[in-house]
């Protein structure tokens, strides 16, 4: 008698490193109940869209998936079709009103339940299950799971979920809810199995990660001392983390960033707005220069620390003078980059209860343009202060734009391009040194030097395709 086929899935995910992350998990998951990843949609047999609420086109282009899955599902009517995550968790029934084709929503809440819906869904029809708050037992979903992981060398550890900001342009708390951290020794424990498999570089995820561990306990400034922790586990080269809040940066954490050899010297620290009045408006917390003399302390601390920065153009009620504000603390703060956004009103948020403050989308649009001149001067001239310079760079595979090239980042998380080597072993996961030969904007190009570590052993990880 021959085996049966098994059933495979496909994941396709919208949004940040946590719904990233939130989809390798769910991979492993699905991998322990029997089913087989695949890069194919048109060869699944389960296709989750895992997905993100942050700003209002995620519904849109939802929906829009959605659609093109209708005609796959009238092609083949065994195919179960699911979606997750934040938009599931805000919308709930409305995303089965909307496509009645879905046959399994659950949210953020629940994602350990994932393969138990798909099984429930197969035998009684669609499923919704939209939990309004996280269950009271641990969370058990397999963090340290290999088989799902999408890089051999590199891997994302959540440290909390939720959070307890009141950032008025922001759906993170209703759709993530409140803040919890992970036990301490749990987080440790998984960053040295995964160093055991072979990962180097880990990258500690949380909504606020400067805020692990008040939950947890009155005692200390824990998230400087994860960093200390995790950065000693033997095989971890290199320790990243993403999101601080500007208002929560310590001393400590700038102290432990600088005494830890492992954690990278990047910081990733949203400004926002450079204008008082509008950071007011948005339950920021802090002040431009409260934020700039933060800023000042972590370089004055960590060497050589690249700064990166999230900017959002056109907040209800921008005047012209507040917008002039944000252009002179980005260019004094003199970022290496910048992620820049239209406001975007999400239903829920105190942001989007006053539509007749928002900003004309003739005047975003030159904002945003002014904008980013501003970031990319200071970020090319960062850049061009790196030429002559060898650095170590983690090699991540082919070039998107010429696979003729190999691209890695540095440890300020700088991309850099470069020929791969006529002979030995520059494959994806090495370490090799480059001598940086050229500068632009977005990127550095450079010349390879020397391989200072191997590339580790290679084996196939499902792809989840990410669909920011």
């Amino acid at each position: 008698m021959s085996a049966a086929v098994p059933r495979t899935f496909h994941i396709r995910t919208f949004g940040c490193q946590m719904n990233e992350h939130d989809s390798e998990r769910l991979a492993g998951m699905l991998i322990a109940d029997g089913l087989e990843p695949v890069d194919d949609v048109e060869e699944a047999d389960v296709v989750v869209l895992n997905t993100c609420c942050i700003r209002e086109n995620a519904d849109n282009r939802l929906y829009g998936h959605l659609g093109q899955l209708k005609a796959l599902r009238q092609r083949r009517p065994d195919l179960q079709i699911a979606v997750g995550g934040c938009l599931a968790q805000k919308d709930g029934d409305e995303v089965r009103r909307r496509a009645g084709h879905v046959d399994v929503v659950f949210g953020t809440h629940n994602l350990a339940r994932a393969p138990a819906l798909l099984r429930r869904a197969a035998r009684e029809g669609p499923v919704v299950e939209i939990l309004d708050v996280p269950p009271a037992a641990a969370d058990d979903l397999p963090h340290a799971l290999s088989a799902a992981r999408q890089l051999s060398y590199a891997a994302w550890v959540t440290i909390q979920s939720g959070c307890d900001n009141s950032c008025a342009f922001c759906i993170v708390p209703q759709v993530r809810g409140p803040e919890v951290s992970r036990p301490f020794d749990d987080i440790v424990a998984e960053v040295t199995a995964l160093a055991r498999q072979g990962v180097s570089e880990v990258t500690l995820l949380g909504q606020n990660v400067n805020s692990y561990g008040r939950d947890l306990t009155r005692r200390g400034p824990l998230f400087a001392s994860l960093l200390e922790a995790v950065g000693a586990v033997p095989g971890v080269r290199r320790v990243r983390f993403t999101s601080p809040h500007p208002k929560d940066l310590r001393p400590e954490t700038v102290a432990a960033m600088a005494g830890t050899p492992a954690v990278c010297e990047h910081l990733h620290l949203p400004l926002q707005s450079g204008s008082d009045a509008v950071l007011a408006a948005m339950r920021r917390g802090y002040r431009a220069e409260r934020y700039l003399e933060r800023l000042a302390m972590a370089r004055a601390q960590v060497g050589d620390l690249a700064v990166t920065t999230d900017l959002i153009v056109g907040f209800p009620g921008e005047t012209e003078a507040d917008f002039c504000d944000t252009l002179a603390v980005v260019a004094e703060a003199g970022y290496d980059s910048a992620y820049t956004f239209v406001f975007s009103p999400r239903p829920g948020t105190r942001a989007a209860a006053a539509p007749e403050r928002f900003v004309p989308d003739e005047v975003v649009a030159e904002r945003f343009e002014r904008l980013r001149a501003v970031v990319e001067r200071s970020a090319l001239a960062r850049h061009r202060a790196r030429v002559g310079r060898v650095e170590e760079v983690l090699v991540e595979g082919p070039s998107k734009r010429d696979p003729g090239l190999l691209t890695g980042r540095t440890r300020q998380n700088k991309l850099v391009h470069f020929a791969p080597p006529h002979t030995g072993d520059a494959g994806v996961g090495a370490y090799a040194e480059i001598e940086v030969t050229g500068a632009a904007p977005h990127h550095l190009r450079g010349d390879l030097v020397a391989v200072t570590a191997p590339a580790p052993s290679r084996r196939r990880l499902p792809v989840t395709v990410s669909a920011r």
